[in-house]
């Protein structure tokens, strides 16, 4: 598979966008996000990169939903690929994850809380795919340098970091806009979170809270202020979605928010 690493940067000067349902919940509602959003990208010459878990692992709850199976959702990544030609992003959770997926993924992500794993870093590095570090909750944008050697050390250049906020007190989160220079000293790519940044975790009720109505608020920052790229969830139907529905974009709001967002970049270019 030949590496994408150097589409992330647009020819155009725009941002590039990682986007998509939180998990694959099914074929219609995966390619239905991933139409529109390649569509709307397309329209608008941002870089696009479909996202989808093929397992959900980090659940606050025993009994919420995980997926529909990794053979069967793997298949609907690949069958996404293959139609649409989009490249896609999936993360894993343990290291026998890493090749199973690299198979479809051309960017392997490894969430917050799993930043810190060198063994699981290490694997995802050497399947020769992209690898998305997202910043865990509970560590500095200075820190995350650490996670980028490993992933270099291990004889993967091409590696990149996410923003997706930082812990502040039990069920909130905050993005300090500053991290961003911090974590391009790194030298690659850096990623803002537009809708985990969002999230309230650890709410009573063992699903996690968050504050979609401020996705436009945090885009609109993010751009500004430089970063190299958007990650944004969404979705039909968000208070149907089968995981994050919380803190997701509206699929029907993504093409009026990038127009937005376009502008912006245009201006400070």
């Amino acid at each position: 598979m030949e590496s994408i690493y150097p589409s992330l940067i647009s020819p155009k000067g725009n941002f590039f966008l990682i986007a998509g349902p939180c998990v694959v919940e099914n074929r219609e509602v995966t390619f239905t996000v991933a139409r529109e959003a390649a569509a709307v990208c397309r329209d608008l010459e941002i870089p696009f990169f479909f996202k989808a878990s093929y397992r959900k692992a980090n659940r606050s709850s025993l009994h919420s939903f995980t997926g529909i199976g990794d053979e069967e959702a793997l298949q609907i990544l690949a069958d996404v690929k293959k139609e649409l030609d989009v490249p896609i992003v999936t993360d894993i959770h343990t290291e026998e994850e890493a090749a199973k997926a690299a198979e479809v993924a051309d960017i392997i992500q490894i969430p917050a809380f799993l930043c810190r794993q060198t063994n699981l870093l290490v694997a995802a590095a050497k399947t020769g795919r992209i690898v998305n570090v997202k910043k865990g909750q509970f560590l500095s944008p200075e820190a995350m340098r650490f996670a980028a050697e490993k992933v270099r050390d291990a004889g993967n250049p091409q590696v990149m970091l996410t923003e997706r906020g930082t812990t502040f007190g039990y069920q909130d989160l905050v993005v300090d806009f500053r991290g961003v220079k911090a974590m391009q000293a790194v030298g690659c790519p850096v990623v803002l979170d537009c809708t985990h940044s969002l999230q309230q975790p650890n709410q009573l009720a063992g699903v996690t809270g968050g504050h979609p109505e401020l996705i436009e608020t945090i885009a609109r920052a993010g751009v500004a202020v430089g970063f190299d790229g958007l990650f944004m969830e969404t979705h039909p139907e968000p208070s149907k979605a089968l995981s994050d529905g919380a803190n997701m974009l509206p699929l029907n709001q993504l093409r009026p928010l990038l127009e937005k967002l376009v502008r912006i970049r245009a201006a400070i270019l």
